[in-house]
């Protein structure tokens, strides 16, 4: 990892800019982020990560090889955070947390994340370079995990039989009604917790599970620490903003968990097939991009349907 120092260098230093404008000037205001706002703070996440990819293409060794893996994890990262988007979405409809304070959980919810994914990628590369079989174990469980995106049922929160929450509950009394935007409220003398934690600590303990998925899912496609900390990192960065566009644009992700477990599942057998099969990153990148794009294609059209139904 330290042949790509200069490259590494720029990515501390744009993502560093990025997250301060992002938390600082625009985080911290308490206010609802607009479907406009989201957007273009996709697009700049999205754009960074695309210019990113061309840097490694033009300055890394082997650079076109990179790049395809680069963009292949990142797709695949993306692509899988959508379904966490949507827990998110439930974890704070069911504590009821007002929308303006949602921004501020999910800053620090994203900083938590950042923190995770690091330990998970440097234990996750660390434990394949000492046993390499490992990755077998992984590429059963991400059939499993395509299984249950496919199939399973719809995800629900549990909040009285949540250990995590039971646990602190007892612990701490919970304060449901406050303004600002705190996790910790002290009134009459008394420690509260808010039910703004309460969500902080469901949306991490779901990252974990999502890691447990993504991790395995990028190890497919490469096994570079440069290539999965960047593609992942980037890939999480611009969850917050995606998440508060959802409403303009849940309209493309109808079928999007089946694509999602169409790639899951090829990554699966291409992590058991690894040492037996090979098969280039080129068909890897060519194989996810058509089929996320035929899932969002699928949803269009079963959108319009649906619409031109009811206008009759």
């Amino acid at each position: 990892m330290f042949n790509d120092l200069p490259l590494l260098i720029v990515f501390v230093c744009v993502i560093s800019l990025l997250l301060f404008i992002d938390l600082r000037m625009i985080g911290h205001k308490q206010k609802k982020m607009g479907l406009k706002e989201s957007l273009v703070w996709s697009g700049i996440w999205i754009g960074t990560a695309l210019i990113f990819m061309v840097l490694i293409y033009f300055f890394e060794d082997n650079g076109k090889l990179k790049a395809i893996d680069f963009i292949s994890a990142y797709l695949i990262e993306k692509s899988l955070s959508v379904d966490n988007l949507f827990v998110f979405l439930m974890i704070f409809d069911v504590l009821s947390i007002a929308e303006e304070k949602q921004h501020y959980i999910l800053s620090w919810g994203i900083l938590s994340a950042i923190v995770l994914r690091l330990l998970f990628i440097f234990a996750g590369v660390a434990l394949v370079n000492l046993f390499h079989p490992i990755l077998y174990f992984f590429g059963i469980i991400l059939f499993f995990a395509a299984y249950k995106m496919a199939f399973g049922n719809e995800k629900k929160i549990d909040l009285e039989n949540n250990f995590l929450i039971k646990f602190i509950s007892k612990k701490y009394k919970v304060l449901s009604d406050y303004e600002e935007n705190k996790f910790f409220v002290r009134k009459n003398g008394q420690l509260f917790i808010t039910t703004s934690l309460l969500a902080l600590i469901l949306i991490e303990s779901a990252d974990i599970v999502f890691a447990v998925d993504s991790i395995p899912a990028v190890f497919a496609i490469t096994l570079d620490p440069f290539i999965v900390v960047t593609s992942n990192l980037f890939a999480i960065l611009g969850l917050r903003a995606l998440y508060f566009a959802l409403a303009g644009i849940v309209v493309l992700f109808k079928y999007l968990k089946f694509g999602v477990a169409v790639i899951l599942a090829y990554v699966g057998f291409k992590l058991i097939a690894i040492d037996f099969i090979h098969i280039s990153n080129f068909v890897s990148l060519f194989i996810i991009i058509s089929v996320l794009a035929l899932s969002i294609i699928a949803s269009i059209i079963s959108k319009k349907k649906e619409e031109s139904i009811i206008s009759q």
